[in-house]
């Protein structure tokens, strides 16, 4: 039998997942969407709830208001943090971020696009992942955000618009999609050649595997060892790469797992993001702050 104090409480264990979903899309941070969570338990245990409707839509409301207070003061952090700043990693393979069973929805979750979103305002933010990884209605979303329909509509365009620019910029088509993406078992192949160049100390052939603009981006925080700014170009790359395996990972544990909807490393327990372009290397992305990996950490001992 459930008790009167009971059904509360259930009633937002039914919706939790989906919250956090929508708060780490966009937070781009685990610790911060769960902090969001319980920020928004709060508001539901001392709420009049005979004054809630509809609890899936009261408590969407909440966290969406939560989580564009949290993006106004992140700006600030994101100035003054240490070197390049990435996503916290998840790891995605067990629905935490909910279901990932398309591109569109995979790319909702990637470091690429998590990237990308830091460009748009709060507000744009909201808007863009309620419609794109929810499918939200314009309407809808106006009441979540207290917003009119029309303005909704023009704050998704600009979105939407600011997003595709971003890919382009980036050398990636306008959709959600790189030109080719191989899937994880091919993925895994050309990785596995990959790190047995790099640990070979083979240059030539490294290097042969990487495009001509590729880029290797590391988040370390100021708190461990990393490159501070992005690395550029084939060459500069594959030293870099060599000598770091040999310093940091020598002798270190490496798994594959899906990370933010991709295939990538776990290496020591940090995480390292290969994006693989018409079977080359294009980009790396190391996550090394073990802040941003107490999540991932957690998930990892529970797997």
């Amino acid at each position: 039998m459930i008790t009167q104090d009971a059904a509360p409480g259930a009633d937002f264990e039914d919706h939790r997942p989906r919250m956090f979903a929508v708060a780490y899309r966009m937070l781009g941070s685990a610790a911060e969407a769960e902090d969001t969570v319980q920020d928004a338990w709060l508001r539901w245990s001392s709420a009049d709830r005979g004054d809630i409707e509809h609890p899936g839509a009261w408590l969407a409301k909440v966290v969406t208001r939560l989580c564009l207070t949290r993006l106004t003061s992140a700006r600030v952090r994101r100035e003054e943090y240490v070197g390049p700043w990435l996503p916290e990693p998840v790891l995605t393979g067990g629905g935490v971020l909910g279901p990932l069973e398309s591109a569109e929805q995979r790319d909702s979750v990637s470091m690429a696009l998590l990237l990308l979103l830091e460009q748009l305002t709060p507000v744009e933010r909201a808007v863009y992942v309620l419609r794109e990884a929810f499918a939200y209605g314009h309407r809808e979303i106006a009441g979540l955000l207290d917003l009119t329909e029309a303005n909704c509509r023009q704050l998704y365009r600009r979105a939407a618009g600011r997003v595709a620019a971003g890919r382009v910029a980036a050398g990636r088509a306008a959709g959600p999609r790189p030109r080719f993406r191989p899937d994880p078992a091919q993925w895994q192949s050309l990785v596995e050649a990959f790190l047995t160049a790099a640990h070979d100390g083979d240059l030539a052939r490294l290097e042969g595997m990487l495009t001509a603009d590729v880029q290797y981006v590391a988040d370390g925080g100021g708190i461990v060892g990393a490159a501070r700014r992005p690395i550029l170009g084939p060459d500069k790359v594959a030293r870099f790469l060599v000598g770091a395996l040999r310093k940091y990972a020598a002798g270190l544990p490496v798994s594959f797992a899906e990370v933010n909807g991709e295939p990538a490393l776990i290496v020591g327990g940090t995480v390292l993001q290969v994006e693989i372009e018409d079977g080359l290397v294009r980009g790396l992305r190391s996550v090394v702050n073990p802040e941003k990996l107490e999540f991932l950490q957690r998930q990892l001992s529970h797997s």
